[in-house]
Order: C-alpha cells, then structure tokens, then sequence
C-alpha cells in the first residue's frame, strides 16, 4: 500500500508538471518558423532548440537512466543534447509541429512511469527536471524578447536609412534595444517617484541555503551565516533612479567604474541598459538590461554597494521575531499574481511597489519576480556541497569569474522562485533580465 505522504508527492509533482508545461507551449504560442529557429543572440541558442532539449532531457533522465527504456525519437538525441553541436548549428531544426510531437511523445511515457516510479527515492531528480524546463523557458522568454525588440530596432534603422542615407549607406547606432512605448501595467505617464527607503537589518547568524527536495546542488547545504549590520533598499533601483546616472554622465566619467567596469564599457561602447525607454511611464519599474559591471557603477555614484549574497537572502527570506527561514520572502505560500511579476503574466516589468503583499518580513518588496538582482558575491560551492546530477550543472561555473544574481524575473516560472535559488552569469552579460538593489 503507497502511504499517503507518497502519493501526496507524487500528485503535487504531477501538477507541476502539467503547470510547468502549460506555460511552455504558451511561450510558443502562435510563433513563426523564423523565429522558432533563429538564432538571436551568439551566446543563446535558438528558443526551438530550448524546445526540443526540454524533451531530450526528460527522456534521458526520467526514461532512459530510470525507467530503463529506450529513447525516444533517438534521430533528435544529437541535434538537442546540450554538449553536442555548437549553437550557431542549432538552427538546423525540425518544424514546431514535430518538436511538439516530441515533447508529447516523452510526456506520455514519463507521466505513466510516474505512477510507478520509486518517488520516495526520486523526488529530487523529479523537482530538479521541472526546474530545468522552468529555467529553459525563462531563456526562451527573453530570447523572443531580444528578437522583438531587434526587429524594432531593425525597422528604426531602415527608417533612418530610408531619410539619411539616400545613398542607401546605414548610419551607425550603439546596439541596443528599445523597451516599448507603452508599459504592460497601467500608469500615468508621469508616475511620483517612489520613495526608496533603506532599511536597517541588525547583525547576527541566519540560516542560508536549503535542503528541501527542490533544492538544487548548489542551493545545498543549509548553513548558519554571520553577518555584521548593514542597510539594503526596500526596492530595486527604478529606471528614473538609473536616469539619473545617465544624466549625469554616468557612462562618461570613469570615476564610478572599476577598472574591469571601465575596460568592459570601453569595448561595449553602451550608454544606457540594453532594455530601456524614454517613456517616463517607465520610471517607477525596475531597471532591467544592465550588466554587473553597470550596476556597481551606479551603486559607486549613489555612495552605496551591491548586497552580497548572504546580505540579499537575510533580507528575503529572514523572519527575526520567530527566528526562521521563509521559503518566499512573504511566507510558505507558494508565487501567485496577487504577490509578484512572474510566470509571464505581464511578460514585462512592473512598478516596484506594485506587490506589497509580498513584502518580506524586513521590508523589502520585489525580492522575487519582476527582475533578477545581482548581487557583489561570486558564484561558489556552499559547505557540503555535492555535484546532482551531474558535474556540468554547477560545479564547472565555480571558476571565480561568474557572479551570483538573486530573485527571479517576471519571465520566472513559479516552479524555480524561492529566497534561496541562485542564479549566475559572467559580469558583462546583458541579456537577461536583470537589475539590481544597493545595499550599505
């Protein structure tokens, strides 16, 4: 007989799994072939490709290596593996039709053996396949995003070929990409600034990391952290905020630039976030588009700091007066739209203050969804730190060069939020939707 716990867990990963999925196909909704298979950016391989690895994984893992089957349209195991082809090769790709057959195809078998499987020894391997098609579609997301926005930029420059340059030459602009005119949330054109106070957290020990079932490896172990007293802001730095560095030559005087910072701006030649607009609609939403070294810059002009990592997590996830750790920073219910930006429900940012009700016991809003916040902490193994599932996924990037980043996005699927997830990139990527909050 199944005890009632198990078939609890395994009913509570069946619905996650169909949630998860519902949410995939939505991102590939109604999207044409070009865009199924280009390829956007050099470092992000075509969204098609994300479609088609979503299945490959699952059946390796799920149906291959548990189930003990074969694979499943073996024909796709080279084109979809993740350390097979090159990127600018994944273009090569199958119609959206048939990926989606694919993906079907696994999906059946993996929900029968589900039934089945040993989930009292596999649930962490379940939680961490979820995950994994969550953090797929999150780059999906900003993919078709980057697209969107390249082709706006695309007409703008024919535009201005087409009245400058008669003689069919294309001027030169920075590359950048333009957020659009309208916001997604309803705001006066001219919102008030918003107020972004500090909030005081005194010193003493935390509990950081997490050792529940969904925890990734790199989340692992739990562990007490000390820290001495320091202030964070109760937000993320608005794109009015930003404007203000902007305005004041921000990108020009290397006085707020580190001297990587510095180097970096000299090669990219940027001067505003990859993902912004003029509109003033805009300023009481999170910056979004900027690189680490951009957001140290701004956190030197203000007279402030990023947050570390431990700093970050203290803020989201302590609750002092009981002395516990939140799995959310409002609590143990799980992400829902009345308490932040996310699973693309506005595919866009909204304004800081928007989600009071998901505030964490400190004070501090929008610690989960809207953007991802770095954070000055490099990417590194916790104590008792253990490879699952495998080597690749995060112990090769423990190599001192990628930075932490902290709290998802609103392209976050609910599966993959928690105060204590990690996420990581090199200092200079722009792409992802990312902003940041100072801390002192």
């Amino acid at each position: 007989m199944i005890s009632k716990s198990i078939q609890s867990c395994r009913e509570a990963i069946y619905r996650d799994l169909q949630q998860c999925r519902r949410g995939t196909f939505k991102l590939f909704a109604d999207i044409d072939c070009d865009t199924f298979c280009r390829l956007a950016h050099p470092d992000f391989s075509p969204v098609g490709w994300h479609l088609g690895h979503i299945a490959y994984t699952e059946d390796l893992w799920l149906l291959q290596r548990c189930a003990g089957l074969k694979p499943v349209f073996p024909e796709y195991h080279q084109l979809f593996a993740a350390d097979v082809l090159p990127k600018k090769q994944r273009v090569f790709l199958p119609q959206l039709p048939e990926v989606k057959l694919y993906l079907d195809a696994v999906r059946k078998k993996v929900l029968d053996y589900l039934e089945v499987a040993p989930i009292e020894e596999q649930e962490r391997l379940w939680r961490f396949i979820i995950q994994h098609e969550s953090q797929h579609c999150e780059t999906v997301a900003f993919v078709l995003q980057m697209q969107e926005k390249q082709g706006r930029r695309d007409r703008d420059l024919d535009a201005d070929t087409r009245i400058n340059c008669p003689q069919g030459g294309r001027r030169q602009r920075e590359e950048r990409i333009l957020m659009p005119d309208c916001p997604v949330w309803p705001m006066p054109d001219a919102p008030c600034p918003i107020p972004n106070s500090e909030i005081e957290i005194p010193g003493g020990e935390f509990y950081m990391g997490s050792d529940a079932a969904e925890a990734l490896d790199n989340e692992r172990s739990r562990h007490l952290c000390y820290l001495e007293a320091y202030a964070i802001d109760r937000y993320p730095v608005t794109c009015g905020q930003y404007r203000d560095f902007m305005a004041s030559g921000g990108y020009q005087n290397p006085d707020w630039w580190s001297v990587e910072g510095w180097k970096w701006l000299k090669v990219h030649l940027v001067d505003r976030p990859l993902y912004w607009s003029e509109n003033p609609a805009f300023n009481n939403h999170p910056v979004c588009g900027v690189s680490w070294y951009e957001a140290e810059a701004y956190c030197n002009f203000a007279g402030k700091r990023l947050p570390s990592e431990a700093e970050w997590e203290k803020a989201a996830s302590w609750d002092a007066a009981n002395q516990t750790n939140r799995t959310y920073p409002w609590g143990e219910a799980p992400p829902n739209a009345s308490l932040c930006n996310h699973g693309n429900n506005l595919a866009n940012t909204s304004p800081v203050d928007a989600f009071p009700k998901g505030a964490s016991a400190i004070g501090c809003c929008d610690m989960l969804g809207n953007v991802w916040e770095w954070t000055a902490s490099t990417f590194d193994a916790y104590p008792g730190f253990e490879s699952y599932p495998y080597k690749g996924y995060s112990q090769v990037y423990f190599d001192g060069e990628h930075r932490v980043l902290k709290g998802g996005s609103w392209a976050t699927f609910p599966q993959a939020m928690r105060s204590s997830f990690r996420n990581w990139y090199y200092p200079g990527v722009r792409q992802i939707i990312a902003g940041f909050r100072c801390a002192k």
